[in-house]
């Protein structure tokens, strides 16, 4: 029953991904005052399936020089580990209780560089390694400030499992007293999937499209489904944290939607950040923050210990 459910979930992750695609360019569509996909099926909405037969369809090219066996594996690995992570999605039944799942997020999070690294070296491309270092480096960067604020949540809640956010926040949201950290959270958790406007390892401009430029067809799909699943799951831990964490509430779907629709938002509305300002903010203005805010859920603990229980 385990393995059905996971498979259940990889399908469903799989055709969520599908929809926000189409979610995304409607949005952006009405954003650039145009209408987005709207002849593939019943307003587009088949759009999405027809965009995955068409990329896995198309023939595969390989660069000549390129690492054959590395190259090939590499976005089956991406889409793994992106996959892997939603094993901390939680059921009524049949589902794995992680008491660290904090310390698997982490783990399983931090993996996601690795194919990165792999993908641009092994196209044996100078704008592929580019892309690949530039997009480790950030990634690597605002990882820290990612687990320090998720840190400092597992110090307040005493507890490494994601379930104990629902019980904590029964009576009042996280987002009330940590404001200025959701705001960190969230630029941390764009830096972290390589979205705008911190998207450089795939900065077009300056780029060609970063450390997947060699990929086609059937792999580039790959890569791309990883990153939008990605997005959806950091959207998911998001509500956990900040907006009640219900699992098994229909609102808390819909707070998943809003988050999703929050990175399209930002998508839309602002232009590329300069590199040199990224690792500026990473280091000299996000660090600090969530390293105040554990000092400060540190207090807000000892208060209350001191309180009820002295």
């Amino acid at each position: 029953m385990y393995y059905i459910t996971c498979l259940i979930l990889m399908a469903l992750v799989m055709v969520s991904v599908g929809f926000f695609t189409l979610l995304e360019r409607k949005i952006m569509g009405y954003m650039h005052i145009r209408k987005g996909p709207n002849k593939v099926g019943y307003l587009g909405l088949l759009q999405p399936f027809s965009d995955g037969m068409k990329l896995f369809i198309k023939e595969q090219f390989f660069p000549k020089n390129s690492n054959f066996l590395i190259y090939y594996i590499c976005p089956v690995l991406g889409l793994i580990q992106s996959l892997f992570i939603w094993l901390l999605f939680p059921y009524y039944f049949n589902c794995i209780n992680f008491d660290f799942g904090f310390l698997f997020f982490l783990c399983v999070s931090s993996l996601g560089v690795y194919s990165l690294i792999i993908c641009g070296w092994s196209s044996n491309s100078i704008y592929s390694i580019l892309g690949c270092i530039r997009s480790v480096s950030q990634a690597i960067s605002y990882e820290v400030s990612l687990s320090l604020i998720l840190l400092g949540f597992f110090l307040l809640c005493d507890n490494y499992n994601l379930i104990t956010f629902s019980f904590l926040q029964d009576m009042s949201w996280f987002i009330f007293f940590s404001f200025p950290v959701f705001f960190c959270w969230f630029s941390c958790s764009l830096a972290e999937t390589n979205r705008s406007p911190f998207d450089f390892s795939e900065g077009e401009s300056e780029l060609v499209s970063g450390f997947n430029v060699e990929y086609g067809s059937g792999g580039f799909a790959l890569l791309f489904i990883s990153e939008y699943a990605s997005i959806i799951f950091m959207s998911l831990i998001t509500c956990l944290i900040f907006l009640g964490g219900d699992f098994y509430s229909f609102y808390f779907f819909l707070k998943v939607i809003m988050i999703c629709f929050l990175f399209v938002w930002v998508r839309c509305s602002l232009p590329r950040y300069r590199y040199d300002k990224l690792m500026y903010m990473a280091w000299k203005c996000y660090l600090p923050l969530s390293l105040n805010y554990i000092f400060f859920f540190i207090f807000l603990k000892v208060l209350f210990y001191y309180h009820f229980f002295l």
